[in-house]
Parts: structure tokens; C-alpha cells; sequence
């Protein structure tokens, strides 16, 4: 389990992980996630599951902070389980 926080303006990379799906509910701010062709705006209240395999991203669009609590479920956690694919940071 993490908790996450994406600044106003910014964004995670858009990964998959082919080991392990996630949960997210957000406590806090408002953004857009991005999951295979959709996107989805969120909010803090707002739950969604990430399926195994499945791109995704998160971005902040708000002025605050977006905060949210991941849940990985799997056989395997382990930080290279994630493929980048573009990634704002340089790790793609």
C-alpha cells in the first residue's frame, strides 16, 4: 500500500505492471486518470481499480494537491514490475 501525492500541474508516468493490479481511492484534490482508452476525471471520495496489464497515468489539473492511497494486489510488488512507457521524469 502507498500514498501518493501529484503536485498541481504534474503528472505520474504512463506505466503498466505486468505482475500486479492496483486499487486507488482518493483522499484529496481532483484530477484525470488515464486507463487504457479512457479517461476518467477523480476527485478525493472517488475509488477505481487499475486491471493488470492495463496502461495508466494520473494528473493533477487542480490547484491543490491530488492525494491518493494505492493498493497493489498480485504475486509480486517489487518497483520493476513497472514498464514505463512516457514518463515526464527522464525513467521511460
Amino acid at each position: 500500500m502507498k500514498r501518493i501525492v501529484v503536485m498541481p500541474g504534474k503528472r505520474l508516468s504512463l506505466q503498466r505492471h505486468r505482475r500486479r493490479s492496483e486499487h486507488w481511492h482518493f483522499v484529496s484534490g481532483q484530477g484525470l486518470v488515464t486507463r487504457g482508452q479512457e479517461q476518467i476525471p477523480v476527485r478525493g471520495g472517488d475509488s477505481l481499480d487499475i486491471p493488470l496489464g492495463a496502461l495508466h497515468r494520473v494528473q493533477n489539473h487542480g490547484e491543490a494537491p491530488l492525494v491518493f492511497i494505492e493498493v497493489q494486489r498480485g504475486d509480486y510488488f517489487g518497483e520493476d514490475d513497472i514498464e514505463r512507457i512516457e514518463d515526464d521524469f527522464g525513467r521511460a
